[in-house]
This record gives structure tokens, C-alpha cells and sequence, in this order.
């Protein structure tokens, strides 16, 4: 699997396109905004998208799925249905924060933990990680040894979780009973700023590092 991050929108916010080397089949992972820029990186590198890939419902991260969806033709799946809510208010989230087109929409198909997601050879394992919003998940790639995180766990900190239905302790327990089991090898994108691996922040995280007692 090859992926690459297209920051988006005023936020900064690291949409991944991954795709399948062998097919060039991929997924679009949390279209916030910007679709002339996606879309641009999407042809770059001659990648046929399969589908779009949510990890949670928050503005920046699926502020452009309904009309990016509708562009490509494709399926979009995820959140977890805990995010319904969320999904939802798009448009008014939008409106609030600048968003301009911003719409709410139905997924073709809502995510749970243990669930798998595929695009051409390629399969992801579904995370299920609330916390942050009670529906976040996780898209973890075993054999490539990354995951998609989405605003769960960044380089140096964690989600924020005075948002709506934010929860911090279970924030705190995903991140350490659901990724850290995971591997400390794994690389993740996180929603915003650099890549890091499970393993750095479970000797640096200052939230969530080994040497943090709750």
C-alpha cells in the first residue's frame, strides 16, 4: 500500500489518499475541503478512488465527502454510527466555521470495531476509538504497519475532547487498550501536524506515554 497527505481546509487537516500498488484502485481518507486539491493529487498519481474512508464526523474531516462522493461516484463508509449526530449537523457546522457547501449525507455503510475496509488487494482493520467523538475509528494497515488516527492521538498529544459527547478518560483508554496493543512499530497519520509511531508516544506522549498514571 502507498498513501500520501493532502493538508485540507483552514485547519490543516491531513486527508490521506492510500491506495493498492498492484490495482491503483485507493480510498480518499477524510475529504474536509479543498476537492480541487484532492482531486488533483488523486490524478497525479493515477489512482482510481473505491471509496471514501471516514474516521469521525467533525467539519474538517467530512466537511467535502457529500459532494467529493457524488464527483467520483463512489461509496463512502464510516464513521461509526455514534457520529450520526455529527453527521448530521455538517451544514451547520459549516456555516459556522466557513465552510462553504458543506452538507450532511447518509453512508453507504456505518463502521464498527472488528469491521474491515478494502480497496483493491488492500484491507484495513476497523478500530473502534471513542473519545474524541463517541463514533472515531481507527484504520489500521498490518502488513504496511500504519493506521490512520484521525484526531484520536497526534505526535507530542491527544484529541481534544471538549467537543459534544467528548469523554477524555475514554479517549485515554482507546489510545491504550485499542492502538498500543497494535504494535510500538506502527506509523500513524494523525488528523493534524507530523507523522509519529505507537511506540514514540508511549516513551514521549506527556497524556499517554507509560510513564503517565490516571
Amino acid at each position: 500500500m502507498k498513501a500520501g497527505i493532502i493538508p485540507v481546509t483552514p485547519f490543516r487537516q491531513n486527508c490521506s489518499l492510500a491506495w493498492c500498488e498492484e490495482t491503483m484502485r485507493g480510498t480518499v481518507i477524510d475529504p474536509g475541503g479543498d476537492l480541487e486539491q484532492i482531486l488533483a493529487v488523486i490524478e497525479e498519481q493515477r489512482v482510481e478512488p473505491e471509496k471514501i474512508l471516514l474516521t469521525h464526523g467533525h467539519i474538517d474531516h467530512a466537511g467535502g465527502t457529500a459532494e467529493l462522493a457524488e464527483r467520483l461516484d463512489v461509496p463512502v463508509e464510516g464513521p461509526h454510527e455514534d457520529d450520526r449526530f455529527l453527521i448530521e449537523d455538517l451544514a451547520r457546522q459549516g456555516a459556522r466555521f466557513g465552510f462553504e457547501g458543506a452538507r450532511s449525507f447518509e453512508p453507504d455503510r456505518w463502521l464498527k470495531g472488528g469491521d474491515s475496509v478494502g480497496f483493491g488487494n488492500i484491507t484495513m482493520e476497523v478500530v473502534h476509538c471513542p473519545g474524541h467523538t463517541p463514533g472515531h475509528v481507527v484504520f489500521f494497515h498490518a502488513p504496511s504497519r500504519l493506521a490512520f488516527v484521525g484526531d484520536v492521538l497526534f505526535q507530542g498529544s491527544v484529541g481534544r475532547t471538549d467537543f459534544p459527547r467528548g469523554d477524555h478518560m475514554a479517549l485515554i483508554s482507546s489510545i491504550r487498550e485499542r492502538l498500543w496493543p497494535l504494535g510500538d512499530d506502527v506509523a500513524f497519520v494523525p488528523g493534524h501536524g507530523a507523522m509519529s509511531t505507537f511506540g514514540n508516544e508511549r516513551k514521549t506522549n506527556p497524556y499517554v506515554s507509560d510513564f503517565v498514571e490516571y
